[in-house]
């Protein structure tokens, strides 16, 4: 019996581990799975980590350095980094510092959580040096492709994939139980307290024009936790404000998203990449645009889908279908696409293979170097107790590890002064949050 690989997922928050274990789940079947929790403002908590549904066979919070420590001690065969671009690029110099040349190393792994509507340039090329660098549909491939050949970098490494989350049941119209509406909510999208209670006020406005439906406001995160963006204007708090409550068919809900759509009839948001889970189900899905269609809100990728709704049609009956055209080139819903069976993995899960088969991998070779951005990666290594060689700083270890009792400590008063700031309605907290939440 083969030997079981293993593989170590590095996440940032609770979105990009669930990208990040279930990316590994594709790629590697039959695996060992560590995770890593990077330190920092939106580690995720433990209920976040079950709500999204996916365990590790181990579970450590670690520092950078910490982190590229145990990758070189425990020999993993798979590295997969769910950061922010800042944070790969530091781990891939770090990796560069430990295998300068070609040796027996880790396959490295990289990607997006979601729809990529902003900072395309920005955090492609902080991405560039991983093995795999996946891209979610054939649309995201060719405009990885591009920026990566407009710089004059190896494009080799983008792969066509497909958002790893996507599955479940097919949708099944709701029949003899209620008809279900599930308004998925995003913790910065849109920003202003005017705009969310703009939304959340028209969500409950449908639910009071059809008493026979359920109105779901699906929540990210409870008052003190993070999410991959911060929440200054949490949902919770906006619905004690409206007059007389949300009505009885209207109701807050965490979960599993999921096990939220298995029982939904209709899914609105602003620009989720719960949309994209909606859409592979065939359940109808309205993207807003109610606020304008905006770069600023995410929507503007959503042109062409079919899907661009506002309250106003929905209130009226509207359910929108998706353009099976633009469909297939985001990866959604795609019949016999990535290989046989419609595996959407299967080439990037051939070219995995193919790495862990050479008896040497090459160092890994970013696109950002001392030669390329002397005054821009030089910051970012920094941020991670790097030096610009990608080796630990100085005293980092013993830095880092005073730093992280404290850390814990201030998170801990964090989450206390965040719920009371919820239970109080003390608005005024919310920038000395922000900033604590840095820490």
């Amino acid at each position: 019996m083969p030997e079981r690989k293993r593989v170590a997922v590095l996440a940032d928050s609770d979105t990009r581990w669930k990208w990040g274990a279930t990316t590994a789940r594709h790629l590697v079947p039959d695996h060992e799975l560590s995770g890593y929790l990077l330190r920092g403002r939106a580690t995720p908590t433990a209920r976040q980590l079950g709500e999204v549904g996916v365990r590790a066979d181990r579970l450590a919070e670690v520092t950078c350095a910490e982190f590229l420590a145990e990758i070189e001690r425990e020999h993993y065969d798979v590295v997969v980094l769910a950061l922010v671009g800042g944070a790969v690029q530091a781990v891939l110099h770090g990796a560069r510092a430990l295998w300068p040349a070609p040796a027996r190393r880790p396959v490295l792994v990289t990607g997006y959580v979601g729809v990529v509507y902003e900072k395309l340039a920005d955090g492609l090329l902080l991405r560039h040096g991983a093995d795999l660098v996946l891209a979610n549909s054939r649309h995201d491939a060719e405009r990885f492709r591009a920026v990566y050949e407009g710089v004059g970098a190896d494009a080799g490494a983008v792969t066509e994939t497909a958002l790893p989350f996507l599955g479940g049941a097919p949708y099944e119209p709701a029949g003899s139980r209620a008809h279900t509406v599930v308004f998925a909510v995003q913790p910065s999208v849109p920003d202003s307290r005017a705009d969310r209670a703009y939304l959340l006020e028209r969500a409950a406005g449908h639910a009071r024009k059809h008493p026979d439906r359920e109105v779901l406001i699906k929540l990210r995160s409870k008052p003190g936790e993070h999410t991959t963006h911060l929440e200054e204007q949490p949902y919770q708090r906006l619905a004690e404000r409206i007059p007389g409550g949300l009505p009885a068919n209207c109701r807050l809900v965490y979960g599993n998203m999921g096990e939220v759509l298995d029982g939904a009839d209709l899914l609105v948001t602003v620009s989720s990449t719960a949309a994209l889970e909606s859409l592979h189900r065939s359940i109808p899905t309205a993207v807003l645009t109610d606020l304008g269609i905006r770069e600023a809100l995410g929507n503007h990728h959503f042109l062409g889908s079919g899907c661009l709704a506002s309250w106003d049609q929905l209130d009226s009956g509207l359910l929108p279908e998706g353009d099976p055209v633009w469909l297939a080139a985001q990866g959604v819903h795609i019949p016999g696409a990535g290989g046989a069976g419609g595996d959407a993995h299967a080439v990037a899960r051939a070219k995995v293979a193919g790495l862990l088969a050479a008896t040497r991998l090459p160092s890994p070779a970013p696109y950002y170097t001392l030669a390329t951005a002397p005054g821009y990666l030089p910051g970012i290594l920094a941020r991670h107790r790097l030096a610009p060689d990608g080796t630990p700083m100085p005293g980092a270890a013993r830095q880092e590890a005073g730093e992280s009792r404290l850390r814990r400590r201030l998170r801990a008063h964090l989450r206390e002064a965040a719920r009371g700031a919820y239970r109080h309605g003390v608005q005024r907290v919310a920038p000395v949050i922000r900033r604590l939440g840095e820490l």
